[in-house]
């Protein structure tokens, strides 16, 4: 298992062997510079823990799905947008984050405009030029795929690797929602209220905003390294592996 090649920032690499990095800013960063915007390696293995107790727990599950043909079509089907999504996440998403690019950020987690009225006119319409609007780590691109995959490995009743994996999918949708909220408050366009993860119960300035922000960020790589972990257990000899963050 290979750990995220950025050292400042750090995942929970669920394998056998566990590797945990402390969370810093990357050199050369716009964010502030301050002790409030580290997450010690004490305080992080703690909150990580439970990520590891539930991958534990599907490993002595048997990975149950509805047939070997319907999993390699639902594999061929979503995993490439999955592994796009964590390839988007560690790259694009990690670059808006550690310079607190809040614009690119909203873009980065953007869902697909409704369909218009010339949507109608087009002959796909429109599903092609909403799809392409849709954020390299958005629901509509890559959560909703997650999702599907997940119930891949469940018929009649649902299995413990499907819920395991769908719990992961809902941890990630409550941090891109988390997101999206620190990126409004930052950019004007919504007042603080709500308190998702704590961004918005009271005003907060930009940099507790980006503080919040790399904290959710590393949830989310850890509820993304968890789901792959349930995922590849017990998957088909002739079936890659998906790759960890």
């Amino acid at each position: 298992m290979k750990l995220l090649s950025k050292a400042s920032f750090g995942f929970l690499a669920v394998s056998f062997s566990c590797v945990v990095g402390a969370f810093q800013l990357p050199s050369g960063s716009d964010a502030p510079r301050s002790a409030a915007t580290h997450v010690d390696r004490k305080d992080f293995l703690s909150t990580s823990a439970s990520v590891i107790t539930g991958a534990v727990l599907v490993n002595s599950q048997p990975a149950n799905a509805r047939g070997r043909a319907t999993l390699e079509q639902a594999y061929d089907r979503y995993t490439p947008r999955i592994v796009e999504g964590g390839k988007f996440y560690k790259s694009e998403l990690y670059a808006a984050i550690s310079k607190s690019n809040w614009k690119a950020i909203q873009v980065a987690i953007a869902e697909p405009p409704k369909k218009s009225k010339e949507d109608r006119a087009l002959q796909d319409g429109g599903i092609a030029k909403r799809a392409a609007l849709a954020g390299g780590f958005s629901n509509a691109r890559v959560l909703s795929a997650m999702d599907l995959y997940a119930a891949t490995f469940s018929d009649s009743s649902v299995t413990a690797k499907t819920k395991a994996m769908k719990a992961e999918v809902e941890t990630l949708k409550e941090v891109v929602d988390g997101m999206n909220k620190a990126a409004k408050i930052a950019l004007g366009e919504e007042s603080a209220g709500g308190g998702l993860f704590g961004i918005g119960s009271k005003k907060s300035s930009t940099s507790e905003l980006s503080k919040q922000l790399q904290e959710l960020y590393i949830k989310g790589g850890n509820a993304y390294n968890a789901y792959i972990f349930a995922a590849n257990e017990g998957l088909p000899l002739q079936l890659n592996k998906l790759p960890f963050l």
